[in-house]
């Protein structure tokens, strides 16, 4: 189980009621899976996460499965939900 950080960004800050949290994860299924079902995350939390992309320590994860993304003690996770342009 590693030990991190998961820092939100956004709508995703706005939905965790917070910019950033520790995690204790395998993988970044496990990490964003234990962040929905903190207390008081509701629908708009996962509708945003399932929107998202993700960072971990500054690279993108793309369209790896999210179970397939071995997570290490100190890693930090970014959540950027879409941004508007304009």
């Amino acid at each position: 189980m590693a030990k991190g950080t998961i820092r939100y960004w956004a709508a995703a800050k706005a939905a965790a009621g917070t910019a950033e949290e520790t995690f204790e994860a395998a993988t970044l299924a496990e990490a964003i899976g234990a962040a929905t079902l903190r207390t008081g995350r509701g629908e708009e939390f996962r509708r945003v996460v399932a929107r998202s992309s993700f960072l971990v320590n500054e690279q993108p994860v793309g369209a790896r499965p999210h179970e397939g993304v071995a997570l290490s003690d100190g890693d930090v996770v970014e959540v950027l939900p879409p941004f508007a342009g304009g």
